[in-house]
């Protein structure tokens, strides 16, 4: 029998008390205002998208890879799991886990880096921003608003789910130092303040955005190594070398089964990987809120660290695996070769848009002639590239550059 979902606990973010909505509207009579949120973020036009946007590996490359949209799901389940441990809002958790690569450009993270350097004279690029400007400015579907009109307790969490943008004395925090926090956040910070409150960027985001963030690291560690290893990118022999983590789960792996075909060691040791970490994050989560005394959701924010963490054994467990992923496998030659080619196509179709706005569908076409400076007309042709799949990238560089451009 399934069991019902434990009583909040009075650190957990609470939907009936919501900070509300930058437009109010009536409430829902059959859903919390955070499942109401997490419903708007699977039927938008970004959610979507991500089912044919590169995770690591270009999809037109292989059908069985993860995309943007796979691992979106699998973090989304992670965050679920975490918490209901932790006796957090899970449905806010959830709509968090879904939302936090809406933002992503096409190609995965080369995307985003051409993309950002394009973008410095006119204030950059982030994926993070990004997503904030499509759940509060580019989703058009509804009669009454832009956006999805998100709970404050959502667009906080998005914002903020990898930790605060700003120190206290209000600084930038050292990601943002070299250019400041993203002027998309700035703005609509500024518009949250004066309506439904501040998003408080210096503070560290609700529990449920935390368990959002770290179960984002859990699916890329199991699954990312789940697709290097089908990939042939590495072998099993290459990452036990390389994490003491990943060794002992073998060794568990071949004690209570051993030789097994090499498919079903790589799905065992992923499920251990995915079960450890969870364990091991609800043990070392609950020890640190029960350190702070929290009894309010504001209380976990005015924490002044992160509160849903890795113990020290297992961060040092996730760094051997994110070190060994990011040689092994982001570096590897033939997942850089296919990054060459995918950078050359923003890199091309960024400065023709500019040149040439009618190479653009006729809606991206008129906000361009309707922004009211060159820094806002970059960033129309910024937000139409961000939001295309692999596929129409490549197929808009087919039609407008080079008609044999292959990723394959």
């Amino acid at each position: 029998m399934p069991t019902a979902p434990p009583a909040l606990a009075p650190y957990a973010c609470d939907a009936a008390r919501s900070r509300g909505r930058l437009v109010s509207e009536p409430g829902s009579p059959t859903r919390s205002e955070f499942q109401r949120d997490r419903d708007r973020i699977v039927h938008s036009t970004a959610f979507r998208r991500l089912a044919h946007k590169t995770q690591v590996f270009v999809p037109l490359g292989g059908d069985h890879f993860r995309t943007r949209l796979t691992h979106t799901i699998e973090v989304a389940q992670i965050a679920r799991a975490l918490s209901r441990g932790l006796r957090l809002d899970d449905d806010l958790a959830e709509a968090l886990a879904l939302a936090h690569d809406l933002g992503h450009t096409p190609f995965g993270h080369v995307g985003e880096d051409g993309l950002d350097a394009l973008m410095r004279p006119y204030g950059g690029f982030d994926h993070n921003a990004q997503a904030l400007r499509l759940v509060t400015r580019l989703e058009r579907r509804y009669a009454r608003f832009d956006g999805l009109n998100l709970t404050w307790e959502t667009l906080e969490g998005l914002v903020k789910h990898n930790g605060p943008l700003r120190t206290p004395e209000g600084a930038p925090t050292p990601k943002f130092a070299a250019h400041g926090v993203p002027k998309p956040i700035l703005d609509f910070d500024a518009e949250c303040a004066a309506t439904i409150g501040a998003l408080d960027l210096a503070s560290y985001a609700s529990a449920e955005a935390q368990a959002a963030a770290i179960a984002d690291d859990i699916a890329y560690d199991a699954h990312d190594i789940d697709d290097g290893l089908r990939a042939g990118l590495f072998e099993l022999g290459d990452l036990r070398a390389a994490s003491p983590f990943v060794d002992e789960l073998l060794t568990e792996i071949e004690t209570a089964y051993g030789v097994l075909e090499r498919a079903r060691v790589i799905h065992e040791l992923g499920r251990r990987i995915i079960t450890r970490f969870i364990e091991d994050a609800l043990g070392e989560s609950a020890r640190r809120i029960a350190e702070t005394g929290a009894q309010s959701a504001a209380e976990i924010r005015a924490a002044g660290r992160q509160v849903v963490a890795f113990s020290p054994v297992m961060a040092a467990a996730d760094r051997s695996i994110k070190t060994f992923l990011f040689t092994a496998m982001y570096r590897h030659a033939e997942v850089m070769r296919v990054r060459e080619k995918a950078a050359r196509i923003v890199d091309e179709l960024f400065p023709l848009f500019l040149r040439d706005p009618g190479a653009m569908p006729l809606e991206w076409e008129g906000a361009y002639k309707g922004a009211r400076d060159d820094s806002a007309r970059a960033r129309v042709v910024a937000d139409y590239i961000a939001g295309m799949t692999d596929r129409y990238a490549l197929n808009e560089y087919r039609r407008l550059v080079d008609a044999g451009m292959d990723l394959s």
